[in-house]
């Protein structure tokens, strides 16, 4: 007969396991991103500061598919830059391996002169 705090051993550990993975899921599927407005990734929409449309892309790409299990892969392009106002949404496309495409919405939470808090929709 197995010894009980063996058998009690295992099972804390499969589930210590199980909860930093899940975490570990959980910090990196995230869809929200803050980025500065430096001169490196802004550019100019309707008379206001935007994000550059490379780095909105580039960004939900990377958060898109962060890990086998979440997401979907997808090669990501936005039309235009993010203007750095509250409540602006631009639809990115993402384009699948298989060249079915996806509408990616993508919206700002929060804009300062010098941040945009941003999030898109998986």
């Amino acid at each position: 007969m197995p010894d009980l705090r063996y058998l009690l051993g295992v099972c804390l550990g499969a589930a210590a396991v199980l909860g930093v993975g899940g975490l570990g899921t959980y910090l990196l599927s995230g869809t929200e991103s803050t980025t500065a407005l430096d001169a490196y990734d802004t550019v100019t929409v309707d008379g206001h500061k935007a994000l550059a449309p490379n780095i909105v892309a580039g960004r939900t790409q990377s958060k898109y598919h962060p890990l086998p299990w979440v997401g979907t892969k997808v090669e990501v392009a936005c039309p235009e830059g993010l203007k750095a106002v509250a409540g602006t949404t631009i639809h990115c496309t993402g384009t699948r391996t298989d060249g079915s495409t996806v509408d990616i919405p993508v919206t700002v939470v929060e804009a300062s002169d010098t941040h945009v808090t941003w999030r898109f929709s998986r």
